[in-house]
């Protein structure tokens, strides 16, 4: 039987100790604030700025919030991350997605300046998280990590076969695993023979919002499952990518959807917003 990776309880340890930074800060007289911006009336994007709203109220983090219409243009979009650019009392500004279709998103994440990208989605992010500097790493994959930190599970020389490749998880999950000096693979839906990528895998990280994909069948015993999955299921029940039941007892460590890496996405924001009032009160940084 796997040992089973509680996000939710690490999150919460996350937020306990984030909440301790965040009262040194503002004893120093530094209060973190983060800035969310969302565009039209998506109901999941609804409940994830919610939750992050809760996050922030629980650790101490001032929260401000800016809900436009799905009429917003382009122009008015950039115009508003201009001007959080610009505010010196805001440390953090995301902007939650999906925009609306006419919107480019890409270039309202390029807007966003790389001393407030808490999402860590601008091309400087991305381009100091290849080269290994110090930089904002996005959430969710940041997430993962802290879940091996925190179970001690080693990458070094492991095969870790990603099975994803978006610019929000894959692509950073393979630069963080490249960093902890696993041999990585990445597979999509182009990918040929995916099984004999995965019967071999050490770890398996899933990340391709298709409903119980990972089966018995394709995994090793003793493998490491990760599962960044979110899916509804026939009953409207949240599943992940893996079958965790076919999975499970065969697996040496695997995460539950919900209650795995969900929680910790939320938790690394809050760090990164923490990360952000620090490092822009601190005349000595670099970064």
């Amino acid at each position: 039987m796997a040992t089973i990776i509680d996000g939710k309880e690490l999150a919460k340890k996350i937020r306990k100790e984030l909440k301790v930074e965040c009262d040194e800060l503002k004893s120093k007289g530094i209060n973190p604030k983060l800035a969310v911006i969302m565009v039209g009336d998506n109901p999941a994007s609804k409940v994830y700025v919610r939750n992050k709203s809760r996050a922030c109220e629980e650790i101490g983090i001032e929260y401000e919030e800016h809900l436009l219409s799905d009429e917003t243009t382009q122009e008015e979009l950039i115009d508003l991350i201009k001007k959080l650019n610009e505010d010196k009392s805001i440390n953090g500004i995301l902007l939650q997605s999906p925009v609306p279709e006419h919107l480019n998103i890409n270039q309202a994440f390029k807007t966003i300046t790389y001393r407030k990208d808490v999402d860590g989605f601008t091309p400087s992010s991305v381009g100091k998280l290849c080269i290994g500097e110090d930089t904002f790493i996005s959430c969710t994959p940041y997430g993962v990590m802290k879940m091996f930190e925190e179970y001690n599970i080693d990458l070094t020389g492991k095969d870790v076969v990603i099975l994803g490749r978006s610019n929000i998880v894959g692509k950073p999950l393979i630069q963080c695993c490249l960093s902890k000096n696993a041999t990585v693979t990445v597979c999509h839906s182009k990918t040929k023979n995916l099984k004999e990528h995965t019967k071999r895998a050490d770890v398996v990280i899933s990340a391709i919002g298709k409903a119980k994909f990972v089966t018995k069948d394709m995994v090793k015993p003793g493998v490491v499952i990760i599962d960044v999955g979110i899916n509804r299921n026939e009953d409207g029940k949240l599943v992940g990518d893996v079958d965790f039941k076919e999975v499970e007892p065969i697996a040496s460590y695997i995460t539950p959807v919900p209650g795995g890496v969900g929680p910790m996405t939320i938790a690394m924001l809050m760090n990164n917003v923490i990360k952000a009032a620090k490092e822009q009160n601190d005349e000595n940084t670099m970064f």
